[in-house]
């Protein structure tokens, strides 16, 4: 593979990455994407951008966000979405519970495995729906 901003991961290449490895991925999509998304809505400066960015990061908007689009979710993304889920993280940050984590695990791990597989318009959709209410 030679354009890694485009990756396009086979099955059997997708499978081999682990639940966490999906979800380093998808954290850093998840990252970018609110902050072009903060970029885009006038919320540019650096510490206003900063402030804001962190709200939305957090596990717990996270796991708000993923309950939203739970039930838009294909059988395959929703396979993707549990294996994210039952990732063994060994610490969970102290302002979010145990619930809270897994589920934003299980977002990042979704979002990680859908650009690694290249649905970049996928993401898209699904972020959209994550704002809605945000805006």
């Amino acid at each position: 593979m030679e354009n890694y901003f485009e990756p396009r991961l086979t099955p059997d290449q997708l499978r081999a990455v682990s639940s966490i490895g999906l979800a380093h991925m998808g954290d850093a999509v998840f990252e970018l994407l609110v902050r072009s998304w903060l970029c885009a809505h006038g919320k540019s400066t650096g510490k206003g951008m900063h402030q804001a960015a962190v709200r939305l990061v957090c596990a717990e908007s996270q796991a708000e966000k993923a309950r939203r689009i739970l039930p838009e979710l294909t059988a395959e993304e929703l396979a993707v979405f549990k294996r994210g889920r039952n990732a063994q993280v060994h610490t969970v940050p102290g302002h979010a519970s145990r619930a809270q984590y897994g589920e934003a695990t299980a977002l990042e791990a979704l979002l990680g495995w859908l650009f690694l597989s290249g649905q970049r318009e996928r993401i898209s959709e699904l972020f959209a729906r994550m704002m809605e209410e945000a805006e």
